[in-house]
């Protein structure tokens, strides 16, 4: 078993292995010697690991109840969210109990929303099940749920005590999902590892996902020690999601999916970078070949064809700050840094 440690406003441990899930009851008794469980998941992951985790916990003398919720980004807002709620006060869940996440990216977002608001704040263990939520949303303890305004702009900080990585969870994935959590990865390589970058270009991902993920999870939990609240470094995690999130409220969260949007985002920023001297020639080209070869896109219509309108929706982002906008430009692969613009610098900036 692989263990890194994330040394935050709270420090806790990242564990990951093959095969570990089914040791959840055995690592959250000893991590929490008294209280109750309530597991938040969805109704697909449910089908796959909500009784496995049930009956670990059980094994283990922990006392757990489940509330399922309906998957899908749709699911990621505050009707789920005082639904959450409602259960945990009609089961007489208190400060002494704890959350269970178990599910990718959108249970972890929703359930450490409601783990870090009632009761003004419970502990939550993160069981991410997808490539993208154990590669970078499970570590961080940046949780939110979605508005009509836009993706994540309610939520709050909340560090979780425990997160479980199981790798065999990412073989129930559809290849399109898994591709799709690819992005973040590739991320991870872009801003801050070389090392990860020629790992995945020139190695089967799929035959080192444990060293991959221990990789990820070790670079994300640098920046969070660093920059936990997002004022410095941290924003360099962001590197494709300006025009990413601007691609998917384009679609309103029904098209492109998170990870090929942010995948078009990071392509089509580089592109530009490398032609304005920004980037070392030749970089954009590498990182076309890497998204492609996990089967990720590089450009969308909505580039090509209303470029204005991702302007627009840009400036909804959360990097658009009343002085103007941060970008971020990897000047070569494994290295990033934070750009400064104003919204007319922006707009001249998408125009390539």
């Amino acid at each position: 078993m692989e263990k890194v440690t994330v040394k935050a406003s709270r420090t806790y441990d990242i564990l990951i292995d093959k095969g570990i899930i089914d040791k959840t009851g055995e690592l959250v008794s000893d991590l929490k010697k008294s209280g109750k469980a309530a597991v938040i998941t969805d109704d697909n992951v449910d089908r796959y690991y909500g009784e496995r985790v049930m009956e670990s916990l059980e094994k283990a003398g922990v006392s757990a109840k489940k509330f399922v919720f309906p998957h899908g980004e749709a699911s990621k807002n505050h009707s789920t969210l005082l639904n959450i709620y409602d259960f945990l006060a009609e089961n007489g869940y208190t400060r002494s109990d704890y959350i269970i996440a178990l599910g990718g990216g959108v249970v972890g977002d929703t359930a450490g929303y409601a783990a870090a608001t009632y009761m003004r704040g419970i502990d939550f263990v993160q069981i991410p099940t997808t490539v993208v939520s154990q590669a970078d949303s499970s570590v961080g303890g940046k949780t939110a749920v979605d508005i009509a305004g836009g993706k994540n702009l309610v939520g709050a900080f909340h560090q979780p005590r425990l997160v479980i990585c199981d790798t065999e969870t990412l073989k129930t994935l559809t290849p399109e999902f898994f591709s799709d959590g690819m992005a973040e990865v590739i991320k991870h390589g872009m801003i801050k590892s070389r090392e990860l970058f020629d790992i995945l270009s020139n190695n089967d991902i799929n035959n080192n996902l444990v060293d991959i993920m221990k990789r990820n999870v070790t670079i994300k939990g640098q920046v969070v020690e660093n920059d936990e609240r997002e004022k410095g470094e941290r924003m360099l995690l962001n590197f494709g999601h300006t025009l990413g999130h601007a691609i998917e409220k384009y679609y309103n969260f029904t098209g492109l999916t998170h990870g090929c949007a942010v995948a078009v985002g990071m392509s089509v920023f580089t592109h530009i970078a490398e032609r304005r001297g920004m980037t070392v020639k030749g970089t954009a080209e590498k990182l076309d070949t890497l998204l492609i070869k996990c089967g990720l896109p590089i450009t969308d219509s909505a580039v090509e064809n209303d470029l204005d309108k991702l302007y627009e929706l840009s400036l909804h982002d959360k990097k658009h700050l009343s002085s103007g906008m941060n970008i971020i430009i990897c000047p070569e692969i494994g290295k990033s840094e934070v750009v400064k613009m104003s919204v007319d610098e922006y707009k001249d900036f998408l125009k390539g």
